[in-house]
């Protein structure tokens, strides 16, 4: 029997039983089910914390050794995988071929539903392939069953390539997981809606990639103590955010701020390096292209050449 065929005994295809005759309750009532369910995400994410904090260094160590992170995934975890690779080329000001997607039914299954396409293998191999993963890469399989045949097909192409390969799943002993080299489970059980994924599950899956592309960027030195150091400054917004960031960690008036990232080329990092280490505009950017773009380094690196 295949592993698709027996879904009825993963713990996510449970009936709930604290959700029973949902369609009698009232909104009120439906609300706070609802809402107790999901206070049991953030627990079973922080089962997998070991597993979490391992792939997050993997990741980095990939991109840092200029490699790439593909996602791939179907359904609900396609589309989680797609929102944070589209986010981590502005919140780190990373080239987007860094972290890339795998959707199964491609863009279009983005907004509307292609169920069909996650049964197939064939297209897990294929949509991956045009990736052409290596062992210079990082590849992260989702699939909150855990047995999704476009999404394991895909795994183990990117193994057998080299890549490599993360689990992210919300059932124990799956395919996906044994295909991985490691396998981050977050075991939400039962949802809600019986089957309906794209809630306990959904959540637990979007915390996790939050915790893996933050976590590595952060290890990369795409983070300044807490703050988005490598913030684009492209609208009015974000140029705030960037002057305020620029005040903060040089503890310089706005006025200064605002000239030294008018001096940098409207570069946050650069601005902050050459405030911090004393350096002009043409120092600073040697000093992050010689660090990969690490700004404590280069700041660090400049205070030492003083």
């Amino acid at each position: 029997m295949s592993p698709r065929n027996q879904l009825h005994k993963l713990s996510t295809e449970q009936r709930n039983r604290a959700s029973r005759h949902l369609d009698l309750r009232s909104a009120a009532e439906i609300a706070r089910i609802i809402n107790r369910e999901d206070r049991k995400v953030a627990a079973a994410v922080a089962h997998a914390l070991p597993q979490i904090a391992q792939a997050m260094e993997a990741i980095a160590r990939t991109i840092g050794a200029g490699g790439r992170l593909i996602y791939v995934g179907a359904g609900t975890s396609g589309r989680l995988a797609a929102l944070d690779a589209a986010e981590c080329a502005p919140t780190f000001n990373i080239d987007p071929k860094i972290v890339q997607y795998v959707m199964a039914g491609g863009d279009r299954a983005l907004g509307r539903a292609t169920e069909s396409s996650e049964d197939s293998r064939q297209e897990g191999e294929r949509d991956l392939a045009r990736r052409r993963p290596t062992q210079r890469d990082v590849v992260v399989g989702l699939a909150a069953s855990g047995c999704t045949p476009y999404t394991v097909a895909a795994l183990q192409l990117a193994r057998k390539r080299g890549s490599y390969t993360i689990a992210v799943t919300c059932n124990y002993n799956t395919p996906l997981a044994r295909v991985a080299d490691i396998a981050i489970v977050a075991a939400v059980g039962p949802e809600v809606v019986t089957g309906s994924t794209r809630l306990k599950a959904g959540t637990a899956q979007k915390l996790i990639l939050n915790m893996l592309t933050t976590g590595a960027m952060t290890r990369l030195g795409y983070v300044f103590d807490n703050l988005m150091i490598n913030v684009t400054p492209k609208n009015s917004k974000l140029t705030e955010r960037g002057i305020g960031i620029l005040q903060t960690m040089a503890k310089v008036s706005r006025a200064q701020a605002v000239r030294a990232l008018k001096a940098s080329g409207k570069s946050v990092p650069v601005a902050l390096v050459m405030l911090l280490g004393g350096v002009q505009r043409p120092a600073a950017e040697k000093l992050l292209r010689s660090v990969r773009g690490n700004v404590r380094q280069a700041v660090e690196a400049a205070l030492d050449s003083r």
